[in-house]
């Protein structure tokens, strides 16, 4: 046998997978799917039920949720931990729900919270006008 003379390898330069677009955050996904009920009300649709209901029913759920969030809180435990996070998802649910009957977006929200941003909450109260 013949020995083969020794050649040495070549190596492929590394190239990273491209990575996969970011995926739009739940609460985005949530307001775009209330956005989609609004532009085509029909069809079976708690969504479309509440927005038909204006004000008044959706303030009725956002009520009824904010009970159930403090309810949930007082309760101890990893269980309560949990029932607390699907209590106040439930809120922010239909906080975005309004939001939207009032043509309010979600950016609106954050544009607010960025603008009181390092401002005492009591001095940001104080300065509100009625």
């Amino acid at each position: 046998m013949v020995p083969r003379p020794s050649v040495p390898l070549q190596k492929e330069p590394f190239v990273p997978p491209t990575p996969l677009p970011p995926r739009p955050r739940p609460l985005d996904e949530l307001e775009q799917t209330i956005a989609a009920r609004v532009s085509s009300p029909g069809g079976v649709s708690y969504t479309s039920q509440l927005l038909a209901g204006g004000v008044s029913r959706i303030g009725a759920k956002i009520n009824e949720e904010a009970a159930e969030v403090v309810e949930a809180a007082a309760e101890s435990g990893e269980a309560g931990r949990q029932h607390l996070v699907r209590e106040a998802s439930d809120l922010l649910y239909h906080l975005l729900v309004m939001l939207r009957h009032r043509d309010c977006a979600l950016a609106d929200v954050e544009a607010e919270l960025a603008r009181r941003a390092g401002v005492s909450g009591l001095d940001e109260k104080a300065g509100r006008t009625p």
